[in-house]
C-alpha cells in the first residue's frame, strides 16, 4: 500500500491524521507485514478515523463491520439471497434435469450476498477492513475472525472456501468493555490508542479550522483536555471537538466565553447528567479557566501534558 514511511507520513498528514513518527513506522510495518492493526482505548479517541484517514493515504476504500452484541454471522460474512433464489426457481422451470441439479445451482456464488469480510477478500486491490468495536461481540464471533486473519480466507459450507485477491489492510478497534482473547491479540500488533495530547490536538484543530489563528486552537485544545479531566460520564472526543471549533466559527467567535454555555452544551453534553454539570455555572467557568490555563502553558516550550 506504501512504498516508503516518507510516502505514509506525508499521505496520512494531508488527509489531517496527525500522529507520532512511531505510530506512522507502527502502521507501515503492519501494511508490509499484513498483520491486523490492533488498537484499543477510550471511545473517541482517534481509532475508526486513522483507518478511514490510511484508507484515504492509500487511496481505496473501507469495508466496515460494525459490532454490536447480536451481531451475526450473516452480518459479517454474507448471506443467500432467497428473494432471488425464488426467482429463479421461477424462472428457470422445467430447465433442470433433476432436484441435485437445482440445489447446485440455489447454492452458488451468484445467489450469495457477501457481508464485508468476504467482500475485503474479493477486492482485486487492497482495501482497509475496519472491524470496528470488536469488544462489542462474544468470544464465539471473535473466534470466527481467526480464518480470515491468519489464512486470509474464509470457509463458507455451501461453496467451499472463499481465498483472497488481494490482502486488505486490518484495523481492529476496542473500547474495552470486555478483554479480547489471546489468539485475536497474537495474531494483530497491538497498540494503545489515547486521547491526543493537547499539542496534538491544537494540530488537529488547526487542520479542521485553518482561517483561526493558533491562539483559538490551543484555546480548544485546552478545552478539551479540562473537560476530559472532569468527571463526565461521556467525555468529548476528538471529532465532537472539531465540531465545537466550527461552531464557534460559525457563531463569529474567537475566543470562548460563559454567554455561549448554552448553545455550546450540545456539542459538549451528550447525557443528562453531564448536562446538569455543566449548567452549573461555575462548573462550566472553572473548565473555560483550566482551559486557558492549559492553552497557556501550550504557548511556551514544555508545555501541558495530557
Amino acid at each position: 500500500m506504501f512504498d516508503s514511511l516518507a510516502e505514509l507520513s506525508n499521505k496520512l498528514s494531508a488527509t489531517g491524521y496527525f500522529i507520532d513518527p512511531v505510530m506512522v513506522q507502527v502502521i507501515f510495518l503492519a501494511a508490509k507485514l499484513k498483520k491486523p492493526l490492533l488498537l484499543e482505548g477510550p471511545a473517541g479517541s482517534g481509532k475508526t478515523q486513522l483507518a478511514l484517514s490510511v484508507a484515504a493515504a492509500a487511496d481505496t476504500h473501507v469495508e466496515r463491520l460494525q459490532c454490536y452484541r447480536g451481531v451475526s454471522e450473516d452480518k459479517a460474512i454474507g448471506r443467500f439471497d432467497e428473494g432471488l433464489q425464488r426467482l429463479y426457481m421461477e424462472f428457470s422451470k422445467g430447465q433442470h434435469e433433476n432436484w441435485q441439479t437445482v440445489q447446485t445451482s440455489l447454492k452458488g456464488r451468484d445467489f450469495f450476498r457477501p457481508g464485508p469480510l468476504m467482500r475485503a477478500l474479493e477486492c482485486e486491490r487492497p482495501c482497509v477492513l475496519l472491524i470496528d468495536e470488536l469488544d462489542k461481540v462474544d468470544d464465539g464471533f471473535e473466534a470466527m475472525l481467526l480464518e480470515i486473519l491468519s489464512a486470509w480466507q474464509l470457509s463458507i459450507p455451501e461453496f467451499g472456501t472463499v481465498e483472497a485477491k488481494s490482502i486488505p489492510f486490518v484495523v481492529l478497534t476496542s473500547n474495552e468493555e470486555r478483554r479480547l482473547g489471546d489468539p485475536i491479540r497474537r495474531r494483530s500488533l497491538y497498540v494503545r490508542v489515547e486521547h491526543p495530547t493537547p499539542q496534538r490536538e491544537s494540530e488537529i484543530i488547526a487542520s479542521r479550522t485553518p482561517d483561526a489563528d493558533e491562539e483559538f486552537h490551543r484555546e480548544i485544545a485546552g478545552i478539551a483536555l479540562s473537560f476530559r479531566n472532569y468527571s463526565l460520564e461521556k467525555p468529548p472526543s476528538v471529532s465532537e471537538m472539531i465540531d465545537f471549533a466550527n461552531a464557534l466559527q460559525l457563531l463569529g467567535a474567537d475566543h470562548v466565553t460563559e454567554e455561549y454555555r448554552d448553545v455550546l452544551l450540545p456539542f459538549l453534553a451528550k447525557t443528562e447528567k453531564d448536562r446538569r454539570h455543566l449548567l452549573l455555572r461555575e462548573g462550566f467557568k472553572s473548565l473555560l479557566d483550566d482551559g486557558a490555563r492549559f492553552a497557556q502553558k501550550m504557548a511556551f516550550p514544555g508545555g501541558a501534558g495530557s
